[in-house]
């Protein structure tokens, strides 16, 4: 059975390209070994159980397109280079697929906790905005910097143009009302 004859023509072509210009024009040679090969290598990755083939194959001529001015052997030997950084780059995503940790997927009805998550109390109330409103504006915003925005005393006194034993005063007054709030709500709903 004949090949078509459009492949070995393309085929030929290429390789005239990069015989007859070997040394010289770097996006010539990369051009036709990109033509010829990013297919199977792309292949070659997806048969290896790489995730992402084509990003690899990408990051495989990356690779390759430096090293084009040292390249011997026509558009063969960029055929086992192309390969050969393939195989690299394959190797390597194994390794970080071994380093990386195994995630298991979170089951409720696994979760052996009795009493709900911080993360749970505060959304169940409205959020942390809910819990500042019953505050003075002052109370909102030394906590909003303070803890919100991880500030420090100095900076927070900055901002608020006030001292740093006064931003301390604020926030422990601050917390001291939003503590009482809290514990109200509490009592109320039991």
């Amino acid at each position: 059975m004949e090949e078509p004859l459009v492949l070995s023509t393309l085929a030929q072509e290429e390789t005239d390209i990069f015989e007859g210009t070997a040394g010289t024009d770097p996006a010539v040679l990369f051009g036709a070994a990109y033509r010829s090969f990013a297919g199977p290598v792309q292949g070659y990755l997806r048969a290896r159980g790489v995730d992402d083939p084509e990003a690899v194959t990408q990051d495989v001529f990356l690779a390759f397109y430096p090293k084009i001015g040292a390249l011997t052997g026509g558009l063969q030997g960029a055929k086992s280079l192309l390969f050969s950084i393939a195989h690299a780059r394959m190797v390597d995503y194994y390794r970080r697929l071994e380093r990386r940790p195994q995630l298991s997927p979170y089951d409720p009805e696994q979760d052996a906790r009795t009493t709900p998550s911080a993360e749970h109390t505060v959304e169940l109330q409205g959020g942390a905005a809910a819990m500042l409103d019953g505050l003075s504006e002052e109370h909102q915003e030394v906590l909003a910097l303070r803890v919100v925005a991880d500030l420090s005393v100095e900076q927070v006194a900055g901002i608020m143009g006030k001292s740093t034993g006064a931003v301390k005063q604020l926030q422990r007054r601050a917390l001291h009302n939003l503590k009482a709030q809290t514990l109200q709500r509490n009592q109320a709903k039991s």
